[in-house]
């Protein structure tokens, strides 16, 4: 499987490495064969489509005829799952199975209007769906705990320390990494083993049969060419360092990102997650939201008044183009928090907030009234967390890009705030950054799901500040 992240690794050409884009081209020309994993794994798949199918359709035809009907649903649905993993990679297997299911039910009840003979009926296809969806999942996580893609990184300069890093940190990633290929010790490559030099790179990828080969910088790039091309047949596929961070780990490294990264968001092919379609999200999740919780708010609100000060609190935010907009909360600090007059990044365990403030903290129900923001069109469900105007100037110094998080309107949730938490310095805004840049590129509809149904199950499992 390719670790491009599908029809957005059309928008990433300008930026990888002069030569990576060949190399990928030419590696996808050429039919590669597959080793006794990758078809364990394939098959896998496909078996957990096909039984839930066959169940289905087996009552209302013939053995012959449901088992020619089996397999050809069973192919849509295999292709629908396959474009969502190559598409939501990133998101994790629950999210990659959902959207891959939902894919191959909109196909196949396509396929019921211009069939008659199938009559699949609403509630099968529904109990089919659900299946398809569980296995699916179940299978996706276990091909990602054990049968994890290899990782070869070819060079030492350039992003290699950082690459490095990210797949040897102990994280529970689905790469496993082979080695490293380069002369020299050049950058921190402790802990990673040297499989040898530049003139070994074809026997070494022969030998471990890598699924990605990482290239670190251009000139690296420019060397592999020839004999990555001569080895294509084997079936890898090769990123550069950003790219690789950017699809398989879900953030955008800041340090090599330069002004031709934003020109992919204006690209021909790229489809853009409008603002109606956004705008229509935002509306639905906030009413819903707000429907849900009126019974639980004037009980917020009494507990709020058992503190001194007002129980709504309001602050002055940075909004979508630089505009400011205040913000709601219920009030979880002291009303002297920063009387001194200078801000301050709130802490864990910071001693301003109130012994109520702290449970609405830990349940994150403080933030219920930023719901109005989202009607008001202030604020969107799903976006970066919007900052303190007295924070900006300092930002905007300190970290690289950072308004550029300002293209799009700041959200209650967001992708930054369930990968990293709060803020609190300029190092951890940085962070924070990286996270956004990603959402910034990758939304859409099914990304915003995805991470409001994170945000769900953090509420329920982890607690907040």
């Amino acid at each position: 499987m390719s670790v491009g992240p599908g029809a957005n690794a059309r928008t990433l050409e300008g930026e990888r490495l002069l030569s990576t884009p060949l190399l990928e081209r030419r590696a996808r020309s050429i039919p590669a064969p597959r080793n006794r994993v990758g078809w364990l794994v394939l098959g896998g798949r496909v078996l957990l489509i096909c039984l839930p199918v066959y169940v289905l359709l087996a009552p209302s035809l013939r053995p012959l005829s449901a088992l020619l009907a089996t397999s050809v649903v069973t192919a849509i649905w295999t292709i629908g799952l396959r474009v969502a993993r190559s598409t939501y990679f990133t998101l994790g297997p629950a999210v990659v199975s959902a959207a891959g299911t939902i894919m191959g039910l909109v196909a196949i009840s396509a396929l019921d209007l211009w069939v008659s003979d199938l009559e699949l009926g609403t509630a099968r296809l529904a109990e089919a769906a659900i299946a398809v969806f569980a296995l699916s999942a179940a299978w996706e996580h276990v091909v990602r705990s054990i049968a994890k893609r290899r990782v070869l990184v070819v060079g030492t300069g350039g992003c290699a320390s950082e690459v490095l890093s990210e797949l040897t940190n102990g994280h529970q990633t689905p790469f496993t990494m082979l080695g490293l290929v380069g002369e020299g010790r050049g950058g921190d490559t402790e802990g990673v083993p040297r499989l040898g030099s530049f003139d070994e790179l074809s026997q070494i990828v022969t030998s471990h049969r890598p699924d990605i080969v990482i290239l670190t910088d251009e000139q690296v790039s420019a060397w592999a060419v020839d004999p990555l091309l001569d080895l294509a047949p084997a079936g890898f596929r090769v990123v550069g360092v950003s790219h690789f961070i950017e699809h398989a780990l879900g953030r955008v490294p800041l340090r090599h990102l330069t002004p031709a990264w934003f020109m992919s968001m204006l690209h021909l092919r790229q489809k853009p997650y409008t603002r109606v379609a956004k705008r229509a999200f935002d509306l639905v999740v906030a009413s819903l939201g707000l429907l849900l919780t009126a019974p639980l708010l004037p009980v917020l609100v009494l507990l709020v008044g058992l503190t001194p000060g007002p129980v709504v609190y309001r602050q002055t935010r940075v909004g979508e183009g630089g505009r400011h907009f205040t913000i709601l909360k219920l009030r979880t600090m002291r009303p002297d928090a920063e009387d001194a007059g200078s801000p301050r990044y709130t802490q864990v365990g910071d001693d301003r907030v109130t012994s109520i403030g702290r449970l609405l903290r830990r349940t994150h129900l403080d933030e219920l009234p930023q719901l109005w923001n989202v009607l008001r069109g202030e604020m969107s469900i799903v976006g970066p967390r919007p900052e303190r105007p007295e924070f900006v100037d300092l930002l905007e110094q300190t970290v690289p890009f950072w308004t550029r998080r300002l293209l799009v309107k700041p959200g209650i949730t967001g992708w930054a705030q369930l990968r990293c938490g709060y803020a609190c310095d300029a190092d951890s805004a940085a962070e924070k950054l990286s996270y956004d840049l990603w959402y910034l590129r990758n939304r859409n509809v099914v990304v915003d799901l995805a991470i409001c149904f994170e945000t769900a199950l953090s509420l329920l499992f982890r607690s907040g500040r």
